[in-house]
């Protein structure tokens, strides 16, 4: 049975209203509820997890191969069913695990899962059933959370968001404009309301991107905040999962449930002390109010349209009280961040996807040199949308150039060049007394998918994300606006090492004040799906 067939045979209960006993407070339209709407919902019995994942799959039958074909979701989990019905039944004995407890969860193709296949988005890896889950993946499930289905995604975590395996990803609320990568799968299965809550990776913008071009929330967080065990590596220096959700406190709520030491990833030692099982205790509508907020003007001009939305987001943090202070970052530092990423990126993806690709079973490439080798046969589009992906596989020979870890131009920016920076950074917050430097996430609007070749952030010149990545500091995208033709603006909100209660209480404070987020005019609500929460 293809991955899309069997849902074909669900019973999938559509075009109802769910009833909530007599007194309802509010109703809502399935594509606008929150972990919280839905935890109200099952606690009154006006909602069950099944149900939920019933909505899920409808909007997925409907929007993903028909209508807009949004081509976001590579594999449906054909026990999610099964596993919601056997959550309500828990649910109804025992209470809830986590406020997760039967909540759809949508993860990136580069999350190990040992009972659905694990690609990466390539060919390459099609149909790879790694040995376990990923320690996220163990903490998510164990929370009660249903890994209802794996999304494309950049192949490999890098380009633009396509793959060979899933195709071109499109931007709900422009088909004809890019959903950005590499996380392009889950920021537009969110958007789309395919799921309350996705799992993302951030290695230069992967999950920020995504956010900002689906007008979605989105967090990177501090590298050593969650663990990377289990996930497809890009560069471990660099990587990072994290959450992405219609709304600030869906984030922290899932932060909060994926935080902790993992014995199999000595970088999350640095969170030690430092993280939180509980990241909603700081979000407070007032939070902006005697805030310092740092503008990065760098970042400023290279559209008008981008650039009226983050002046009026500063005229909204003003009004809240926030005081906003310019900053510049060093030439030096705006010169040299390119050439930084990619002398840690490049040579890493050489040396670590070798580790990974030793985990895959017999049939499958174990070498960088022989994914090249294996990608130079593969010249032929698929009647299902998988075919070549050549700008990423250009790239693979470019990362088998690179040098080793042992290279001169590996070690020394790895020793003395991301110190530089991170120390650079602190420096300015530190010397403005600032709480957070804000800046659009992409200076520019969505790329056309045609011009896809050119970042939807603009040039590398005009995009700050990679500072976070340099610096392995958080950073939080909340929706902020539209361009005048009608396409999402985020807003990133840019912090000192674990610092995500405070980006999370400044975000929430931003969206609660603005309620900038719209929903994508491709996936509208379907008739029926309005709940009643209590």
């Amino acid at each position: 049975m293809t991955r899309f067939a069997w849902l074909s045979t669900l019973s999938v209960i559509v075009g109802f209203v769910l009833l909530a006993p007599a007194g309802a407070a509010k109703t809502v339209d399935f594509d606008a509820l929150t972990i919280a709407d839905i935890n109200h919902a099952f606690d009154a019995g006006s909602l069950t997890s099944e149900q939920l994942v019933q909505f899920c799959l409808a909007r997925i039958d409907a929007y993903d191969r028909q209508g807009p074909a949004l081509r976001a979701v590579l594999t449906l989990n054909p026990k999610a069913l099964d596993l919601a019905r056997e959550l309500d039944a828990e649910r109804r004995a025992r209470g809830r695990r986590s406020p997760l407890h039967g909540i759809p969860v949508v993860l990136k193709d580069n999350y190990n899962t040992a009972d659905l296949p694990t690609t990466g988005g390539s060919l390459l890896l099609e149909g790879s059933i790694p040995p376990e889950d990923a320690f996220i993946v163990k903490k998510l499930r164990a929370a009660g959370a249903i890994v209802l289905a794996k999304v494309n995604m950049s192949e490999f975590a890098s380009g633009p968001a396509r793959s060979s395996l899933g195709g071109q990803s499109l931007n709900p609320h422009d088909l004809t404009r890019t959903p950005s990568g590499s996380s392009g799968g889950t920021g537009v299965a969110i958007a789309a309301a395919y799921a309350p809550l996705g799992l993302g990776t951030d290695t230069g913008g992967s999950i920020r991107g995504p956010s900002t071009s689906n007008g979605i929330v989105g967090l990177k967080p501090t590298h050593g905040l969650l663990s990377r065990s289990g996930i497809i590596p890009l560069s471990l220096s660099f990587d990072t999962g994290g959450p992405m959700a219609r709304s600030v406190t869906d984030v922290a709520i899932a932060l909060g449930v994926m935080t902790g030491i993992d014995p199999g990833d000595t970088a999350t030692a640095k969170s030690e002390g430092k993280f939180e099982s509980d990241y909603t205790k700081y979000l407070k509508p007032d939070a902006l109010n005697g805030a310092r907020i740092g503008i990065a003007r760098d970042f400023l001009g290279a559209d008008p349209d981008v650039d009226w939305v983050v002046d009026a987001s500063l005229g909204a943090m003003r009004k809240a009280g926030a005081t906003i202070v310019d900053v510049r970052y060093p030439k030096w530092l705006l010169d040299a961040k390119q050439e930084f990423y990619n002398a840690i990126r490049r040579p890493e993806f050489h040396t670590q996807i070798a580790d990974y690709l030793k985990t895959t079973g017999p049939g499958y490439p174990k070498t960088l040199e022989e994914m090249i080798a294996r990608a130079d046969t593969l010249n032929a589009a698929r009647a299902d949308g998988g075919g070549p992906n050549p700008g990423r596989w250009t790239l693979f020979r470019r990362e088998a150039e690179s040098g080793t870890l042992d290279d001169y131009r590996y070690t020394s920016v790895r020793d003395y060049g991301l110190p530089m920076v991170r120390a650079a950074v602190e420096g300015m917050l530190a010397a403005q007394r600032l709480d957070a430097i804000v800046y659009p996430t992409s200076s520019r609007r969505p790329g056309l998918i045609a011009d896809s070749g050119t970042p939807s952030g603009g040039t590398p010149a005009t995009s700050a994300t990679d500072i976070a990545n340099l610096t392995g500091f958080p950073d939080l995208i909340v929706p902020a606006g539209f361009t005048g033709d009608n396409l999402p603006v985020g807003l990133s909100f840019f912090g000192r090492a674990f610092s995500e209660p405070t980006l999370l209480a400044l975000g929430y404070s931003f969206e609660q004040a603005t309620h900038a987020r719209r929903r994508p005019v491709h996936t509208p609500a379907r008739p029926g799906e309005t709940i009643i929460i209590p």
